[in-house]
């Protein structure tokens, strides 16, 4: 099927889907589930054919780390298709109600978006994700992976189709391309497909931003920090960067730079530096780190780069002010963390730093849709309308405005007949 024609059964899909009822839905989530744990062993010898090949064509190291789909992993998507089953129906939430007028009730109901186009990276992982989190929402889906995964995304979609067929799921609400061209023809396709969401590069996702007319939902770079103030806990502040940093290092939400006020850094970047190489960490530093530990030298383009290794630079810094203004320079307004114990100083930071996540003593790597309790997410946004942050369900819904009235018209207001109340009420949509 070419991607015209995808796009064409997932948007006649979308029209169904939205109005299945929720325990179908947690029915054909169920399924997946069922399915994902009975073909473990299929799905690894799939998995293993993409990292023979990706091998073979030296894929970076990172990437490969993100292509690995073990039945830890599979077990782990099965939870997260768990967590999603439990979550109360988003379709067809009351948000608002308002009484225009005694017998005339406008409600704002919640609403799936209808068709989403999905181009993400080498994680097999985000199309179960992504695509049973569009089924909850009641979105149809296309999805594009990278094509050094293609084997095991092709086993996936196989699974999330057949076991969603099974459980009365309208036909066609999944879709999977696979070829560059089929990325261009989407780009095209206003008429059919709602939303975009590209999970990639800096460069891939700018280059999505420009050549497409459809809305574009997504982040480039994940350049995140963490600020360990002069008041921070010296061993807490080397748990929670040790943590952001390695805990795993090829994904967005890891800390790539590191600030730390000049008060502390005597104290703290020894520790730091013992903990980090003890995990095989690259470190760089300005000069007045290197004063302290005998590391690299950071240059002006670390500040900027996005490593998704076990890398960091850091930075000293003589303020908070002047942490706050280097973070909203070189960050990717994605995630960033303050160490201290000052609130004063939280809520400086949480207020300026302009960033869809802003943690205190807390870890970057918590910045997901499934530690968040969304089930799972369908990608991180760091833009500043619709969603922001771990976009789980939530993120892929809209809304509509529904009225009811009795006979009601425009004219009766305009001429002073009658008079809008305008009375908000507690109060759901029922026909």
């Amino acid at each position: 099927m070419n991607i015209n024609e995808a796009a064409k059964a997932a948007k006649a899909a979308s029209v169904h889907l939205a109005a299945v009822e929720s325990k179908i839905k947690d029915k054909a989530l169920a399924e997946i589930a069922k399915e994902l744990k009975d073909r473990i062993k299929d799905i690894e010898k799939a998995n293993a054919e993409d990292l023979s090949r990706s091998k073979e064509e030296n894929l970076a190291a990172p990437l490969l780390k993100r292509l690995k789909f073990d039945s830890a992993k599979v077990l782990d998507v099965v939870a997260g298709i768990e967590s999603l089953r439990k979550l109360e129906e988003p379709v067809g939430k009351t948000l608002s109600t308002t009484a225009l007028d005694d017998d005339l009730l406008l409600y704002k109901v919640s609403c799936p978006i209808g068709v989403i186009g999905v181009i993400f990276e080498s994680r097999p992982d985000a199309l179960v994700q992504i695509s049973t989190l569009c089924l909850k929402s009641g979105n149809s889906v296309i999805l594009k992976g990278g094509s050094e995964a293609k084997e095991t995304n092709r086993i996936l979609w196989e699974i999330i189709k057949t076991a969603s067929d099974r459980a009365g799921i309208p036909d066609g609400w999944v879709q999977i391309i696979e070829t560059r061209e089929d990325v261009g023809g989407m780009l095209k396709l206003d008429d059919y497909i709602d939303l975009i969401i590209p999970r990639g590069s800096n460069d891939f996702v700018k280059y999505i931003m420009e050549n497409s007319n459809i809305p574009v939902l997504g982040h480039a770079d994940g350049i995140c920090h963490c600020y360990v103030d002069d008041k921070a806990d010296i061993d807490m502040a080397v748990r929670i960067v040790t943590d952001s940093k390695t805990q795993y290092v090829a994904v967005c939400n890891a800390t790539e730079t590191l600030l730390v006020n000049e008060k502390v850094a005597a104290g703290f970047l020894p520790a730091l530096k013992e903990s980090l190489e003890a995990k095989s960490v690259e470190i760089l530093g300005d000069e007045r780190v290197r004063e302290i530990i005998d590391v690299g030298t950071a240059t002006e383009e670390d500040w900027k780069t996005e490593y998704l290794d076990y890398k960091l630079a850091i930075k000293m810094v003589d303020s908070l002010d002047e942490a706050i203004e280097h973070i909203n320079k070189y960050g990717s307004g994605h995630t960033d963390a303050i160490v201290t114990s000052d609130k004063n100083k939280v809520e400086t930071f949480m207020n300026l730093v302009d960033s869809g996540n802003v943690f205190w003593n807390c870890s970057t790597r918590f910045s997901d849709g499934f530690r968040y309790g969304f089930g799972a997410e369908v990608g991180i946004s760091t833009n500043k309308i619709h969603a922001r942050g771990p976009v789980g369900l939530d993120g892929l819904l809209i809304y509509k405005y529904k009225m009811i009235g009795h006979g009601n018209i425009v004219d009766d207001y305009e001429t002073g007949k009658k008079t809008y109340k305008h009375t908000k009420l507690d109060k759901e949509f029922k026909l």
